[in-house]
């Protein structure tokens, strides 16, 4: 991906201030910093989202954020962590490359997700739900 920002920055063409590195995962501070420690976590191989990973990018990267998330909080002790992942444009992805951002957060910091709460009918939510578990089986 010679375009990819994210493919560059693992491949060391662009800097990045790294923190953490594995087989499959890279960690490096986001240049944004919302709060002090805010850290990306990316797939090295590439993969636009959530859906084109493989098993073993999935299990490296949740692993990657595990250990990264518990330093995080011994580090800087926020009173909590969120932690924020998006596939697609509609779900405000802006870089197209599987990243979980790791944001160590504090009351009042102006970070906010809020979404509307629909709060359909029991029935409804069991359609869906057979619809999901149809999926899967």
């Amino acid at each position: 991906m010679s375009e990819c920002i994210f493919c560059k920055l693992v491949a060391g063409q662009i800097p990045a201030t790294r923190i953490y590195e594995d087989e499959h995962t890279l960690a490096f501070m986001d240049i944004g910093q919302v709060n002090p420690g805010h850290v990306l976590v990316a797939v090295k191989k590439h993969a636009a989202n959530l859906y084109e990973l493989d098993e073993v990018q999935a299990a490296a990267i949740a692993r990657a954020c595990r250990k990264i998330a518990s330093v995080l909080k011994k580090t800087f002790d926020p009173e909590g962590l969120s932690v924020y992942q998006a596939n697609g444009k509609a779900a405000g992805q802006t870089v197209f490359h599987y990243h979980v951002h790791l944001l160590p957060r504090h009351a009042g910091d102006g970070m906010e997700l809020v979404w509307p709460v629909k709060n359909p009918p029991r029935e409804k939510l069991e359609e869906y739900a057979a619809k999901i578990r149809a999926g899967l089986a």
